[in-house]
């Protein structure tokens, strides 16, 4: 099993955790906002920091601002587990599956420092 853990963003419509731990519950997926994520409202300097100090990886529909946070964190030395930006052409469903099938076929470290634009494969 992978030790991929995920957190969603706060914008990314909450269909998607509950989707993913409906279908698969032996993924950890939080949230922002849930009990013991960030709160609602935390900059996305401050979530990326949180990420690498809890070793999840974020799940972002953010493609305006994130990628240059995310460039300002690697380049001040600090670590992302993984980045992945959600496609807004793929359906819920499609999305789950392809989190599970990174979270299932990947190996912990695997998207360390990278930020990915689903779908991975194409």
């Amino acid at each position: 099993m992978s030790a991929i853990r995920y957190l969603i963003d706060e914008n990314v419509d909450d269909s998607l955790r509950k989707g993913m731990h409906l279908h698969y519950p032996d993924i950890v997926v939080w949230r922002i906002g849930d009990p013991n994520a960030p709160s609602f409202g935390t900059l996305d300097p401050d979530i990326l920091i949180w990420c690498e100090a809890h070793s999840f990886s974020l799940v972002t529909n953010n493609r305006d601002s994130m990628p240059n946070h995310w460039r300002d964190h690697l380049v001040a030395g600090r670590h992302v587990p993984g980045m992945f930006t959600l496609n807004a052409n793929m359906s819920i469903g499609d999305t789950i599956k392809e989190l599970a099938l990174i979270w299932g076929a990947s190996n912990p470290d695997e998207y360390a420092d990278q930020m990915n634009y689903l779908p991975i494969r194409q």
